[in-house]
């Protein structure tokens, strides 16, 4: 039985070009990072949980609600071939009980806040909103689209940035937590415009602080599907020990 089971619905993707050192030290033991076309990205999310199950049940007013997350891309080479994923620096969601569950059984980095999201349309276009709240300071993440979707065409940069299936945690040194997660591939709206007023050293630190001056690489709508969590363990990464002379 998958341990989470949702859609994940209406994916708003604000994508930074970074140096990768940056991310060294949160980089989980056994996998290193990916890049695509000479790039290191880290990506900025927001989109909704649906219809969300845990182990099977649905948790009275915990099924449909928003998260923004911070993530960079890695990768992990096991039993001959490239396992693609995902690590987060930190995921805002508006429950308590998720932060909970997150934290205390995957070693996640979720935090409580208040949020609200909205979607608004019209005969050509849809705008899709994602906030949450830092003190008395609604931070924002918006961005315009076309209607009618189209697909994520092989080799590129959305595909590249959609296409993870393995989340990865770093737990120490030598320790990493796997999980898989699975969905159909995806489709995209085009997006025509975007708009982001974050406040980023007070919602992902000082190591972050930087992204305030920088503008999106590339910004991207995936509409999402259903999602299921599964096969969790535990990487044991035995330190590689330098040759003695």
């Amino acid at each position: 039985m998958n341990f989470l089971n949702a859609k994940w619905k209406n994916l708003a993707l604000f994508n930074y070009e970074v140096d990768r050192e940056i991310l060294e030290k949160y980089l989980p033991a056994g996998t290193e990072i990916d890049i695509w076309n000479g790039k290191c990205y880290v990506s900025l999310v927001g989109f909704l949980f649906k219809e969300t199950k845990v182990l099977g049940l649905k948790v009275p007013f915990h099924i449909n609600f928003e998260e923004v997350n911070l993530r960079f891309y890695v990768k992990r080479f096991e039993n001959g071939e490239w396992k693609r994923g995902v690590v987060f620096i930190k995921e805002i969601v508006p429950k308590k009980a998720i932060t909970f569950i997150a934290n205390t059984l995957y070693q996640e980095h979720y935090e409580t806040r208040k949020m609200k999201h909205g979607i608004f349309e019209n005969e050509s276009t849809n705008t899709f909103v994602y906030q949450w709240k830092n003190g008395k300071k609604w931070n924002t993440i918006q961005l315009e689209t076309e209607k009618n979707p189209i697909e994520i065409k092989v080799d590129s940069e959305a595909e590249f940035i959609t296409e993870h299936y393995f989340g990865y945690t770093k737990i120490s040194g030598e320790t990493t937590f796997e999980y898989e997660v699975t969905h159909p591939r995806w489709e995209q709206l085009e997006v025509l415009n975007h708009y982001v007023d974050i406040d980023f050293r007070k919602t992902y630190g000082d190591d972050f602080e930087f992204l305030q001056n920088l503008n999106p690489t590339s910004v991207f709508f995936a509409k999402g599907s259903k999602i299921g969590v599964k096969n969790k363990r535990k990487l044991q990464i035995m330190p590689v020990l330098e040759e003695m002379n």
